[in-house]
C-alpha cells in the first residue's frame, strides 16, 4: 500500500482529473445539441451534466474522508463516501428520468437532426477524453484501492458505452433513420437509471454496514484458523466504511493458556489479516474452549488441529 500522502494525492489527482474532464464535455456538448437537436447528444450532455454533480460530490466527499478520526468520530469518516453515492444515485435518477421522458416527446414531435458532422466530432473528442480520464483512474485505483474512484471510474466507463452508441445513432441519421436517434435516447436513459439504481444499492449496503461477501468471510476464518493454539473460531462480524474495513472475532483457545500466550496468538492472527486487509481495523476477543464448547466438541476439535 501507498503511504497516506500518496493515497490522499492520488485521491485528489482522480477527483480533479473528474470534475475538469465533466466541465470540457459538458461545454463541448452543450454547443453540440444547439446546433443538432439530436436527441442522442442531449442524453450524453445529460450524462455529462450528471458526472459534474457526481464529481463535485465526490471532491468534498473524499476530502472529508480523508480525515482522521476525532473525538466525535472515532472509527474515522469513512461514511461520507456511501452518502456521497447515494446522493449520487438520487440526482443520476431524476436526471435519467428527464432524458426518457424528453425523447418520448421528441417522439410524439419529430424534430430534424442538424449538422452530424459536427456531432459526430463531438462524440469521438468526447471519447478520447473520457478514455484518458479512466486510465487515470485505473492507475490510482491500483495504488490505493478508494471505492470510491472505483465506483467513479465505472460511471466513466458507462459513459464510454453510452458516447459509442450516440456516435452509432448519429451515423445511422446520416442515413435518414432519424427515429434511430430518438431510441437510442431512450435506451441511454434506461441503461442510466439502472446503473444509479446499482449505485444506491451499494451505498445503502455500506451505509446499513452489511457485511463483508461470503468468500471474504470464509478467507478471514481460513487466516484466523491457520494460525497454532487455536481451536476455533467464532461470532466473526464485518463491515465497510469508505476505504476502511472493520473485522471483529472471537478466537477459542486452551483454557489455562496463559495471558501472555494467547495475547501472541491473537497478534498473529491480527497481522496475518491485515496482510490480506491492509486497510482494516480489526478486534480480536479471546475465549476459554471451555465456556464455548463441549467437551466433545474439544477433543474433536484438538485432533483436527493436530491432524
Amino acid at each position: 500500500m501507498v503511504k497516506p500522502l500518496d493515497h490522499a494525492g492520488l485521491l485528489k489527482l482522480a477527483v480533479n482529473a473528474s470534475v475538469l474532464t465533466a466541465v470540457i464535455l459538458v461545454l463541448m456538448k452543450v454547443v453540440a445539441v444547439y446546433m443538432t437537436s439530436s436527441v442522442s447528444v442531449t442524453a450524453s450532455l445529460v450524462d455529462s451534466v450528471m458526472d459534474i454533480g457526481a464529481s463535485l460530490v465526490n471532491l468534498f466527499a473524499v476530502r472529508i474522508a480523508l480525515m482522521p478520526p476525532d473525538a466525535e468520530h472515532r472509527f474515522g469518516h469513512g461514511k461520507a463516501e456511501p452518502l456521497a453515492a447515494l446522493a449520487q444515485s438520487a440526482f443520476i435518477c431524476g436526471s435519467a428520468l428527464f432524458l426518457i421522458f424528453q425523447a418520448l416527446e421528441r417522439f410524439i414531435t419529430p424534430v430534424a437532426i442538424k449538422n452530424l458532422d459536427l456531432g459526430i466530432s463531438v462524440m469521438i473528442v468526447s471519447m478520447v477524453l473520457t478514455s484518458f480520464l479512466v486510465l487515470v483512474q485505473r492507475y490510482v485505483i491500483k495504488k490505493t484501492q478508494s471505492t470510491i474512484i472505483k465506483a467513479d471510474s465505472l460511471h466513466y466507463l458507462t459513459d464510454l458505452l453510452t458516447n459509442f452508441s450516440v456516435l452509432i445513432a448519429l451515423g445511422i441519421a446520416q442515413l435518414g433513420f432519424i427515429q434511430v436517434d430518438i431510441f437510442m435516447g431512450v435506451a441511454v436513459g434506461v441503461y442510466i437509471l439502472y446503473q444509479a439504481l446499482g449505485i444506491g444499492r451499494g451505498a445503502v449496503n455500506m451505509l446499513m454496514d452489511r457485511e463483508l461477501d461470503r468468500a471474504e468471510i470464509e478467507k478471514i476464518y481460513g487466516i484466523a484458523l491457520q494460525n497454532d493454539g487455536i481451536l476455533g473460531v467464532h461470532d466473526v462480524r464485518t463491515r465497510q466504511s469508505g476505504k476502511d474495513t472493520f473485522i471483529q472475532l472471537h478466537l477459542e483457545l486452551e483454557d489455562h493458556m496463559p495471558l501472555i500466550d494467547a495475547h501472541e496468538v491473537a497478534d498473529a492472527v491480527e497481522h496475518a489479516l491485515l496482510a490480506e486487509f491492509p486497510e482494516s481495523d480489526i478486534l480480536i476477543h479471546q475465549d476459554p474452549i471451555g465456556l464455548v464448547a463441549t467437551g466433545e466438541d474439544i477433543d474433536r476439535r484438538k485432533k483436527d488441529i493436530q491432524h
